[in-house]
């Protein structure tokens, strides 16, 4: 397992989710992902995709302006 980031900063919805997405897609279960973003939106999104895709979201945290979402990756099965 280790732990990975993204850098989704500046960019507006969907684009922090599709990022997310493509970094998942390349990632193990039981890997971590987190997310570093600017869209208040990606604290609703993210987690929301998370749920249809079967990831956990570790945490949300909230730093100035910034919004940083830990993920893990489920199992694709």
């Amino acid at each position: 397992m280790s732990e990975h980031r993204l850098d989704a900063r500046r960019l507006l919805c969907p684009l922090p989710v599709i990022r997310c997405q493509d970094a998942v897609a390349k990632l193990r279960p039981g890997d971590t992902l987190v997310i570093v973003c600017t869209d208040p939106g990606a604290k609703h999104d993210i987690p929301a995709w998370c749920r249809v895709n079967g990831h956990d979201v570790l945490s949300i945290e909230e730093q100035q302006d910034e919004i940083i979402v830990t993920v893990q990756v489920g199992d694709a099965d």
